[in-house]
């Protein structure tokens, strides 16, 4: 039986290593945690002991980021459909049958891809910050929009700026009230990623690819009308990124979902990690087993 203690693991998928961290009880009911950009399953580091005392934790690093491997971007599609099927395939090899998935930014994306392809698999959805609709995205996209319309050079170069360490620290402070509760190892471990050799083209083809999450938002908004997924929405409402107007818009399709705004911004876990927390315990305390 482990405890609430995290076990650092690591798992071979498709010839490629995915780092995960594990804790909880084995027989305990299962939740997935999927991290976002630029980060990695370190955002979850406060989290997961206060779900591992009743739930059997897994949070993977993407491939790419953190510390699962990062193959060359000429050598490897960096693209949402491929990162997701090294998650898919890191579950197969898991034999995860059950499982609540939780999602935060880019791992919204690829959650609700899984959820899509799993529908008997997936028990709820907790989504902190992981948008889904159109209302979510604020104009912070809108140079990023304009490189899905045209991908040239010069708009690929004009990206480069959002994977520097002063936009890292932007996106940790803003819509913070008090900075001091902080953790500067958090931005200072994603700029550590972020500024390995060639990394940052990784970044650059995800953020092209990610007009393909924008184009699956119909996909996924039937599936939640079809399944009626269980769903929380747990959400910085000072996010420079995803508007709280996109976890309003989750009741468009889910009329049950539980919305709870937070006085903070896209990071919310370094900031209300306690009260996130506690809302997410009771949410799982509602699903099946």
């Amino acid at each position: 039986m482990k405890t609430n203690r995290v076990h650092y693991q690591k798992l071979q998928v498709n010839g490629l290593n995915v780092f995960y961290r594990e804790a909880g009880p084995v027989d305990g009911p299962v939740v997935l945690l999927l991290h976002g950009y630029p980060t990695s399953s370190h955002m979850y580091r406060n989290l997961i002991p206060i779900l591992a005392e009743k739930y059997h934790v897994f949070a993977p690093d993407l491939i790419g980021f953190g510390n699962s491997d990062a193959p060359h971007y000429k050598s490897f599609d960096y693209t949402f459909d491929n990162l997701t099927k090294y998650v898919q395939g890191f579950i197969d090899q898991l034999g995860l049958e059950r499982f609540v998935v939780q999602v935060f930014d880019y791992g919204a994306p690829v959650g609700f891809r899984l959820a899509v392809a799993n529908p008997t698999k997936i028990t709820g959805i907790i989504t902190q910050n992981g948008n889904a609709y159109v209302e979510g995205l604020s104009d912070g996209w809108n140079p990023i929009q304009k490189y899905w319309a045209d991908p040239s050079e010069q708009n690929r170069n004009n990206l480069r700026v959002l994977s520097t360490a002063e936009s890292t620290q932007w996106q940790y402070f803003t819509g913070v009230s008090d900075k001091s509760l902080i953790a500067p190892e958090s931005y200072l471990l994603d700029q550590f990623f972020l500024d390995r050799s060639e990394n940052e083209e990784i970044q650059l083809d995800l953020f092209k690819d990610y007009a393909s999450n924008v184009a699956l938002y119909p996909t996924f908004h039937q599936y939640f009308r079809d399944s009626q997924v269980p769903l929380l929405a747990v959400w910085g409402d000072k996010d420079p990124f995803f508007l709280p107007a996109g976890a309003e818009a989750f009741r468009k399709d889910l009329p049950d979902a539980i919305v709870k705004l937070y006085d903070t911004g896209h990071f919310a876990l370094e900031t209300h990690v306690d009260e996130i927390g506690e809302a997410i315990l009771t949410f799982l305390d509602t699903l099946p087993r």
